[in-house]
């Protein structure tokens, strides 16, 4: 089993900012946005630095980055990336609803060690002071969109004509009454044309969220099927609050359905990835509800839903087809009972992917702590194989990612140590990189 290299102390990230590692072949190097935490190394002179590790892929050297000193103690304050045509990186981050700014910073040409002042767009107008939160960056029709979670804690986004050096409001592109915390959560995926997303209806432990498919291209919002849902999509900027409803998009994985006699409920979204060849997959979450004993609320404090990963694949023109992946095991936070360790998908092998998980899926044995297993389908996902990453771990391995921008290597990383919150941890990033 090859050894996973540490490539920055204190780091972490959540999963609804892309992308959040990317590759550039050319140059050589991977650049991964993290946020440190004091409970790592550098304590509280180093919390809440928005970082960036810079990896040498040809010498194996890394530079830690900051882009921003003392930011925000918070892994959802992590920065989305982007390779600009004229060879710069484009940083772009917001802090977790605690102000109205989406800031960001422009690398000098082919140098991710080296960035321009920083800027900000303020959405004040449009939120009326209550926050800002996620970046990520897609580009469509030649437009880059940074989406943000913003207006009515509502899915927004920003534009760009000229790759992010300036910014303006694009519009909302959904609308819910709010219901608790906010108003769903929205993974994305894209080639020049077309912008695929997944979203929930809100937070799952606010509301038995279902899980929803829809994709943006020509302009328009339309479901799995080809249908337009919203001919005008993105161009909501009067806020007339005309943007559709997540719930007129397609339905991936319901609420309250039935998997093998058991009801799933109060699913989330993972992650999406596309192929050249249109083929979508993703990966789904829910919980399956059971009492526990007397014995372990005491032991817990709290009650400890069992998760269940799901994996859900579209072929060009036509259905969703999903499948039960694999058990996701606890809640990784006390107050939080719908993280888990999530799952990344190959970004250009929707084949493979890299599953977190307290519970073997080999067996179903329970561990210790959150390990890292590859998984492979050779039918498009109704079975499994499994490999080990990682195995007899003194800490949990959480959150992988598979970063793209190379084809032809794996670079897999992930965080590893102990996490109370997203605003507390002491982990440290590692990084597995292996040829395809």
């Amino acid at each position: 089993m090859d050894a996973a290299r540490v490539i920055n102390d204190n780091g972490a990230w959540c999963w609804f900012q892309d992308e959040r590692a990317v590759v550039d072949p050319e140059g050589g190097v991977l650049v991964v946005g993290s946020i440190a935490a004091p409970e790592g190394p550098g304590g509280d002179a180093r919390a809440g630095n928005v970082e960036l590790s810079v990896v040498d892929l040809r010498t194996g050297s890394v530079e830690v980055v900051i882009l921003h000193e003392r930011f925000e103690a918070d892994d959802h304050d992590v920065p989305a990336l982007w390779r600009r045509r004229d060879g710069r990186w484009l940083a772009v981050y917001t802090k977790h609803k605690t102000d109205d700014l989406t800031r960001w910073r422009v690398s000098e040409p082919g140098d991710p060690r080296k960035w321009g002042p920083e800027q900000s767009f303020d959405w004040s107008e449009f939120t009326g002071g209550r926050g800002v939160t996620y970046s990520n960056l897609h580009e469509l029709d030649g437009r880059l969109y940074c989406f943000a979670r913003a207006v009515n804690d509502d899915p927004c986004a920003l534009v760009s004509d000229d790759e992010g050096d300036t910014w303006t409001y694009a519009g909302k592109l959904f609308t819910r009454p709010k219901i608790g915390y906010v108003n769903g959560y929205t993974r994305y995926v894209s080639t020049p044309t077309r912008v695929d997303l997944i979203t929930t209806d809100h937070h799952p432990r606010d509301y038995n969220n279902s899980i929803y498919h829809g994709y943006l291209e020509a302009g328009a919002l339309h479901r799995t099927d080809g249908t337009v849902v919203d001919a005008r999509a993105l161009d909501h900027s009067a806020l007339d609050a005309d943007a559709p409803s997540q719930v007129e998009l397609t339905t991936v994985l319901a609420a309250d359905s039935v998997w093998d006699g058991e009801p799933m409920t109060h699913c989330w979204t993972v992650d999406i990835r596309r192929t050249g060849d249109g083929t979508v997959a993703a990966i789904l979450l829910a919980r399956h509800d059971v009492p526990e004993t007397p014995e372990d609320a005491f032991a817990r404090d709290h009650p400890v839903p069992d998760h269940r990963f799901f994996y859900a694949r579209l072929a060009p023109g036509g259905t969703w087809q999903v499948h039960q992946l694999a058990k996701a095991g606890h809640g990784l936070l006390p107050h939080e009972n719908d993280y888990t360790g999530l799952v990344a998908i190959d970004p250009y092998d929707l084949d493979s992917l890299y599953v977190s998980t307290p519970i073997d899926p080999r067996d179903g044995a329970a561990l210790k702590h959150h390990e890292i297993f590859h998984a492979r389908t050779a039918d498009g996902g109704t079975t499994w194989a499994w490999t080990p990453v990682t195995e007899n771990s003194t800490a949990d391995n959480l959150r992988p990612i598979v970063a793209p921008g190379d084809p032809a290597r794996v670079p897999l990383l992930w965080f590893r140590g102990h996490m109370t919150a997203s605003q507390h941890y002491d982990c440290e990033i590692v990084l597995l990189n292996r040829p395809r």
